[in-house]
């Protein structure tokens, strides 16, 4: 077996990284790349990551000629073209615009959770910001909502970039947020979810945190 080709900035707990990482397992990529564990937060960067991307944002992707590649989406969409099976981002059309925006979608879901995450455990509970925490979850909620009414179809028929990107939100959810019981307003999404759950690729990637 060669050497991986590439290094992936990487930390399981990240639902962006998961992102990439079950698009690697979906499409026998992940030998292909090598982890490089990044601990980093707003407060706390990571200077091997900083050299490589000045965002000192991950996922990062260090492609063999030494190009870094930045964000998820930019990733997915190299790894996508880089493997002989179907691609997971389609091509173009209408297919195209409406599986990324869904992905898009699914990446506000996360920013809101990971934006949450970072005001109630890193600052002291006197500081938070309870009205913009507020705001947050109402982001969240809607666009669950939204899912919820007009995706469900449209996630069942293929387990692509929208799929990967609505998964991984929604874990990174029941990792960090629980309180906010997604499920209870949003049945159909959570019986979508506890199928897509088992596939291969997100056991592999359950975050050990």
């Amino acid at each position: 077996m060669s050497a991986p080709s590439m290094t992936l900035f990487h930390n399981p707990a990240s639902p962006f990284v998961r992102k990439v990482m079950v698009l690697l397992h979906e499409t026998g990529q992940l030998n292909r790349v090598a982890l490089q564990h990044s601990q980093l937060s707003p407060v706390s960067p990571d200077a091997a990551l900083n050299r490589d991307n000045p965002l000192g944002k991950i996922p990062a992707l260090r492609l063999a000629d030494g190009t870094v590649l930045h964000d998820s989406r930019v990733i997915l969409d190299y790894l996508d073209q880089q493997h002989v099976g179907n691609p997971l981002i389609p091509r173009e059309g209408h297919a195209r615009w409406r599986r990324l925006t869904l992905a898009s979608m699914a990446d506000g879901i996360m920013d809101a959770s990971v934006m949450i995450r970072y005001e109630l455990a890193l600052r002291p509970p006197e500081k938070h910001w309870n009205e913009w925490l507020d705001a947050q979850r109402d982001k969240i909620r809607r666009a669950l909502t939204l899912l919820e009414k007009d995706a469900i179809a449209e996630l069942t028929s293929h387990f692509d970039i929208a799929a990967i990107s609505v998964a991984c939100a929604l874990g990174y959810l029941d990792l960090r947020h629980p309180d906010l019981e997604w499920r209870d307003a949003n049945p159909q999404l959570a019986g979508w979810y506890f199928e897509v759950s088992q596939r291969p690729s997100m056991l592999a990637t359950i975050p050990k945190v």
